[in-house]
Formats: C-alpha cells, sequence, structure tokens
C-alpha cells in the first residue's frame, strides 16, 4: 500500500482532535499512514482561541448536524482517558441571570469596549438564538440554593438553560493539549511553521509550503491530503474562505483561600446601577476553583500570528468589574490572566465549515468557522473529517449543509 501523508494546518482544538482520531484510526500504522501537524505559534498548540475559550460543552449548541455526535464524543474521551482529571471534564449547571450590579468604583477609561455579542447566537442562520426557556419572574424562579457566589439581592431573575446532563465543560487549553499529546503517542509529527501556500498538481493536494520561524527558510512536505484547520487565520491561506475574525477578551479569577464556587455556567444581564447600561458577561466556574470570565468582542484587525494577538488591558479590567459588581466572591479574587483571542465566524451565515473543498483540491480538506463552540464540536468534527478523510464517506452525521461547496 501506497504511504498515506497527511498535514494538518493549525494546533488549534480542530487540528489536534482530528490528529488524535487519525492516529487512532484502524487502518492507521506506521507504514501506511504518517500525519504531521503544523502550527505558527512559537508556542506550540492551543495558543488562541483553543487555549483562551470557556471550555462549555453543550447538547443545545449549534448546528445540529454535529452537536450530539461531539457531545457523546467528548463523554467517551473523559472516560477512555481520565478526562476529569488530565482536562477539568465534568457536568455543570447553566443558568441565564439577569439582575442589578453594585456601584463599585469604576475602571479607567480607555480601550477598545467592543459591542459585539459573544453570546451563542453567532454565526447561526438568521441570528437564531439557542432554545432556552422563557424567561420566568423572581417569584416564580429564584436562584438556585447552593449559587452562593451571586447576590440574592441583586436578582431580578434566574433561568435554567438546561436539563441536568446536557451541559459540561472542559479546560479547553487543557483538553486540546492532551489531545495533542495523546496524537504524538501515536506517532504524529510536529513541525512549528507558518503555513504560506498549499500545492497542487493535476488537481490534487501534494503538499504545503510553510516558513520555519528561526530561521526564516522556506520549506515543502509532502502530502497526499491537507487539513486546513486555522481558525480565523485559514483565510490567509486560501482567501476565497468566508471567514471573518471577532477579537474576544476574557480574564480569570482566582478567589480567596477558603472559597468554594459552585459548578455553574452563566449568562449574565447585568445593569450599571448609575448609567443603566447593560453589560452580558458570561462566567464559567472551572472544577479548580478558577473562574473565567469573558466579555463582548470587537472588530480589532487580524495579526499575522497568533503570537502577535494584543491583550487591551482596559478591556479586561472592564469585565472584571462588571462580574465583581454582582459576586463579592469574585471582586476580592485575584485577576491571574488577562487575555484575547480571535474567533472565526463564516461570514455568509451558517457554518461552520467542514469537508472536502474539491473545487479547489482534491484531497483540500477545510475545519474551520466553528465560532464560540469550536470547544464542544472539535471532536465530532474531528471524528467526520477523519471519516471522510480515511474511509471517503462521513458516517456518524450528514454534514451536507456543512459542506465546502455552500461556502465556496
Amino acid at each position: 500500500m501506497a504511504p498515506r501523508e497527511i498535514v494538518i494546518i493549525g494546533g488549534g482544538i480542530i487540528g489536534c482532535t482530528t490528529a488524535y482520531y487519525l492516529t487512532r484510526h484502524p487502518s492507521a500504522s506506521a507504514a501506511a499512514l504518517k500525519v504531521t501537524l503544523i502550527e505558527a505559534s512559537a508556542n506550540g498548540p492551543a495558543q488562541g482561541a483553543s487555549g483562551k475559550a470557556g471550555g462549555l460543552v453543550a447538547r443545545w449548541a449549534y448546528p445540529k448536524e454535529i452537536v450530539d455526535v461531539s457531545f457523546e464524543e467528548h463523554v467517551r474521551l473523559a472516560e477512555e482517558h481520565n478526562g476529569q482529571d488530565r482536562w477539568g471534564w465534568r457536568y455543570v449547571k447553566c443558568g441565564s441571570w439577569e439582575g442589578r450590579g453594585e456601584e463599585l468604583v469604576p475602571p479607567e477609561k480607555g480601550g477598545v469596549h467592543g459591542n459585539k455579542s459573544l453570546e451563542k447566537e453567532l454565526g447561526l442562520p438568521g441570528g437564531q438564538k439557542p432554545t432556552r426557556k422563557s424567561r420566568r419572574s423572581r417569584n416564580a424562579e429564584g436562584l438556585p440554593e447552593d449559587l452562593l457566589w451571586v447576590k440574592e439581592e441583586l436578582t431580578d431573575s434566574y433561568t435554567s438553560m438546561a436539563k441536568d446532563g446536557n451541559t459540561a465543560q472542559v479546560h479547553p487549553y487543557l483538553f486540546t493539549t492532551s489531545m495533542f499529546e495523546l496524537a504524538k503517542e501515536r506517532g504524529l509529527n510536529y513541525l512549528n511553521g507558518k503555513v504560506t501556500k498549499i500545492l497542487t498538481k493535476d488537481g490534487s493536494v501534494s503538499g504545503v509550503e510553510y516558513t520555519d520561524p528561526a530561521t526564516h527558510q522556506t520549506h515543502t512536505i509532502s502530502a497526499t491530503a491537507v487539513l486546513l484547520a486555522a481558525g480565523a487565520w485559514s483565510p490567509s491561506i486560501i482567501s476565497d474562505l468566508p471567514i471573518t475574525a471577532t477579537r474576544a477578551h476574557s480574564i480569570t479569577i482566582r478567589p480567596k483561600e477558603g472559597v468554594t464556587i459552585a459548578p455553574y455556567v452563566l449568562f449574565t444581564e447585568i445593569e450599571d446601577p448609575v448609567t443603566s447600561t447593560r453589560s452580558s458577561p458570561e462566567i464559567y466556574a472551572r472544577p479548580d476553583n478558577e473562574v473565567y470570565a469573558c466579555g463582548p468582542g470587537d472588530d480589532e484587525p487580524l495579526p499575522p500570528t497568533v503570537d502577535e494577538v494584543v491583550v487591551d488591558q482596559a478591556s479586561c479590567d472592564l469585565i472584571h468589574s462588571h462580574v465583581s459588581s454582582i459576586s463579592e466572591q469574585l471582586r476580592e479574587g485575584t485577576v491571574e490572566k488577562r487575555q484575547a483571542c480571535y474567533l472565526p465566524t463564516v461570514s455568509i451565515g451558517g457554518g461552520p465549515i467542514i469537508g472536502e473543498a474539491r473545487s479547489i483540491a482534491k484531497g483540500l480538506y477545510i475545519g474551520t468557522g466553528h465560532t464560540c463552540w469550536g470547544i464542544s464540536n472539535g471532536p465530532g468534527t474531528a471524528r467526520a473529517l477523519t471519516e471522510l478523510i480515511m474511509d471517503g464517506k462521513v458516517k456518524c452525521a450528514n454534514l451536507k449543509k456543512l459542506d465546502p461547496s455552500n461556502f465556496l
């Protein structure tokens, strides 16, 4: 059998999980299959959104074509590789909270202060939001008894967004890098380089061209199949891809010693007591008692590489101010990380884009445009792409609506 050489461009959640599935495919053997992952960051995989996301995993996510497959794969992977200890897998409760913040000393002015929503409707056709229960009055549904890190007197309404067992979480950086390391154990090759071109011959991919960041020299590597999974940077390699980038800021907070944060994910709407303006940070309690919070996005231009992403400190301070206004535990905690990443969105609606881009070249596969659901839908996307690459057909789901022919 002629050797199959598969090159994956991008060390984010899609690239790393696909590497994992490829190296575990029944026909994968050292003689028949060579998988190489190329990542542009000098710091290795998971340096973008795949390392700085909230890590939500939900059955109520979108698109429905991939959600259920991916959720079940998350469950299976956690059971097989002790995800609870290795990457923080656990089921969580998820709710929509609305109320008023306390008046605090405002953060210093400045910064970008984006207003692009990162709520889970990004990328849905027509801006449709995920199904939620309608809001109830405070008398009809109050705060859960164990949600002690949000002040009850500030709460106008709390609504559960999903039934138990339909929402879970992972630590995105730990999950992505675990997939990468598990793939390396099965023979994955790794290169640090910035891909500049996908090479073709007679209508099929033949390899990729990349630049070594240390020597700035150009190299080529042969390939019988190429997967482009570079997230927001994918259009820098295939310019026709309708992908736009949204910069999103987030922070992590470490509560004071002895303070326990109950396992909830909150989608909030907080009214400022002075200006009456509203903010909508998302707050994620994590298993190690770390708390992640993110704010709205902005249109700051995409830099050449993930290592050049600029973090606007004022935007991070604003997130901290908002979440602190409803929680004394978060207010008194220590902000450990201030970070930013870029989310890839399909600009013409729908998505993500998953499949073979035969209109460009046979053997060229696309996996990008996952918006805020990349972590949740990563394993399902990887399983589908692996089936397509290795078996010639996606067996686990019907992804015709996500095929590149609908977008290119």
